[in-house]
């Protein structure tokens, strides 16, 4: 890809990109997340060419592509970004009838007016569930609806952040607690992953040491203790029909400066 350096991002999706399990060090009681660790990293290669970089996330857990086409969208394009990612379907395709070709015809309107508005749109397809005993059953509707993704994104002129092809993600330690969310340990490697996607260059970032320069802990839970605290009270909001995002705004519902970056061996170069 040619070089080229962003002004403002907008990203948009669910849990993943609001960034949970993945605990802010600058801001207690909040998180952080791959989407705006990538916004660190767009903004130290803003500097570079003489600006700074604008960062909105307007992702909000439990959010679907219904609620991304029709909400998300929107808004972001009320924000004139010159880059939108797009993370969103896990939440779609658990449900029983999902259909992944009717909800990547839903996507593509999605991604088809953003890039109408001119902003560069960096798509991401959906993990491989085969990391986790119960998403496995879900893997064969996962690979159908990236099969569409990647259409999508030619059709359309977009970018595929390619998370199924990484197998690092296979590893236990790239997951929290929950095994459905990202440790911060995934994050920092999905927000260095997308940036190598966009062409930007970043510094690596050791497996073994956080953000901030420490041993990170082991985040495993017996089975039992996740089944109580995680898979029950999950299962039991899908049968009512309840979001654990009900009630949510986004995090970061405008534009603002990136000031606080989490913190990368060697930055952006």
């Amino acid at each position: 890809m040619s070089r080229t350096s962003y002004s403002r991002y907008v990203a948009l999706g669910d849990s993943l990109t609001e960034g949970l399990c993945d605990p802010s060090p600058a801001r207690p009681g909040s998180w952080l997340g791959w989407a705006d660790r990538l916004a660190g990293i767009l903004d130290g290669d803003a500097h570079l060419a003489g600006h700074g970089l604008e960062f909105a996330n307007l992702a909000v857990r439990g959010r679907r592509i219904a609620d991304v086409v029709g909400d998300q969208v929107p808004h972001a394009l009320t924000l004139r970004p010159d880059l939108v990612s797009v993370l969103i379907g896990g939440n779609d395709l658990m449900s029983p009838s999902a259909d992944p070709d009717d909800l990547a015809d839903r996507l593509a309107s999605g991604v088809a007016r953003l890039r109408a508005g001119g902003a560069t749109v960096l798509l991401a397809n959906l993990f491989d569930p085969q990391f986790a005993f119960f998403l496995k059953p879900f893997r064969g509707r996962a690979a159908v609806f990236n099969a569409n993704v990647w259409s999508i994104a030619r059709d359309h002129g977009a970018v595929v952040l390619d998370v199924w092809g990484v197998r690092e993600f296979q590893e236990a330690g790239m997951w929290a607690a929950d095994r459905v969310h990202l440790s911060a340990r995934g994050h920092r490697l999905l927000a260095s992953r997308a940036a190598h996607t966009l062409g930007v260059p970043y510094a690596e970032i050791t497996a073994t040491a956080t953000a901030e320069g420490h041993p990170e802990p082991a985040d495993e839970l017996p089975f039992r203790t996740w089944l109580r605290v995680h898979a029950l009270p999950w299962a039991a909001r899908r049968l009512r029909h309840i979001s654990a995002g009900d009630g949510l705004g986004p995090k970061l519902p405008e534009p603002a400066p990136v000031t606080a970056r989490p913190r990368m061996v060697g930055g952006p170069h």
